[in-house]
């Protein structure tokens, strides 16, 4: 590939964030977050445009974690804030770490890029089917009688998960828009931008053409692909824990999947292959994009294979025919 102004929009998955088996803190997530800058840098020298998108899930999770904590020892002096704050500040501090990491990473390149982490609202519609069916995960445990309490008390939605506990469920509705991407348009030309972190801060638009964060969760994958979508890239980079998308992963009979069209994913995905929650939301972007954009690409690799994938050469490619 002529790698001249291609442009790409890369979706970090949250193995570039966090190592399984390591502690969850900061300084740990920082040592991640180094190693994978030198991977997205190393894409930036070999040419290419880009923008990036990261998760959150278990960084904003903690987040509402500490909230929760704190509310329950000092309710009047630390109350607990509101999850799409809680989205926001995740976003700000995963943000900080990849603008720090990444143009240190770049500078040693002996390359002057500026690199800015944008925190970034994503409108989604308050009538997403969505927000009557809440499914996504987030907080601590809780006892039966704890959550029936909350329920009472705060109007949360709470589930049993798998036998663990009690724990808080939101929304995980559709990216309709990004609110700041004329922005990030603007920046484009000459700034690598860190935008849509977590998928977004999920808000509505009223109105009067105001905005209203809600609680809920944007996946990472449909925001990144909603960005590729209005910036018109020429590739959406879906980065995970795997080389390829496989068919009975794990299985005797694995599958590698080298390059399928859409007709043949939505076969996949409708087979039961992809795993709601890991690979079925990466795919799924994954065919939106090649859909809008017939003869581009969407590419599922993982981040070692970043440069190796975008040059043809690794990863599972997703077009239209």
């Amino acid at each position: 590939m002529d790698t001249r102004s291609t442009k790409v929009v890369i979706a970090l998955g949250g193995n570039a964030l966090l190592e399984a088996g390591t502690p969850v803190t900061a300084e740990a997530q920082l040592a991640v977050v180094r190693k994978t800058c030198e991977h997205l840098a190393d894409i930036n020298a070999s040419g290419y445009e880009m923008a990036i998108v990261h998760g959150n899930g278990p960084q904003v999770g903690r987040i509402a974690l500490c909230q929760e904590i704190a509310a329950k020892e000092n309710p009047e002096d630390l109350p607990a804030m509101p999850f799409d704050v809680c989205g926001a500040m995740s976003q700000g501090y995963i943000g900080y770490q990849i603008q720090q990491c990444l143009h240190d990473a770049i500078r040693r390149r002996n390359r002057n890029i500026p690199v800015v982490a944008l925190v970034t609202q994503v409108i989604v519609d308050e009538d997403d089917k969505a927000f009557k069916n809440p499914t996504k995960p987030i907080g601590p445990f809780y006892t039966e009688e704890e959550a029936k309490k909350l329920e009472a008390e705060k109007g949360y939605v709470m589930r049993e998960d798998a036998g663990r506990g009690w724990r808080r469920v939101v929304a995980s509705p559709s990216p309709r828009r990004i609110a700041e991407i004329e922005s990030v348009k603007r920046l484009w030309d000459t700034t690598i931008v860190v935008t849509a972190g977590g998928g977004g801060i999920p808000v509505i638009e009223n109105m009067d053409g105001s905005l209203t964060g809600v609680a809920a969760v944007i996946d990472k994958d449909l925001a990144a692909e909603r960005l590729a979508e209005d910036m018109e890239t020429d590739v959406l980079l879906i980065l995970t824990e795997v080389d390829k998308v496989y068919l009975n992963f794990g299985k005797p009979n694995q599958q590698v999947l080298d390059h399928i069209t859409v007709s043949e994913a939505i076969r996949y995905m409708e087979e039961g292959h992809f795993a709601p929650g890991s690979m079925l939301p990466k795919v799924m972007a994954a065919i939106k994009f090649a859909r809008r954009f017939p003869g581009k690409k969407a590419i599922i690799t993982s981040l070692d294979k970043a440069v190796d994938a975008l040059e043809g050469t690794a990863g599972t490619v997703i077009t239209m025919a």
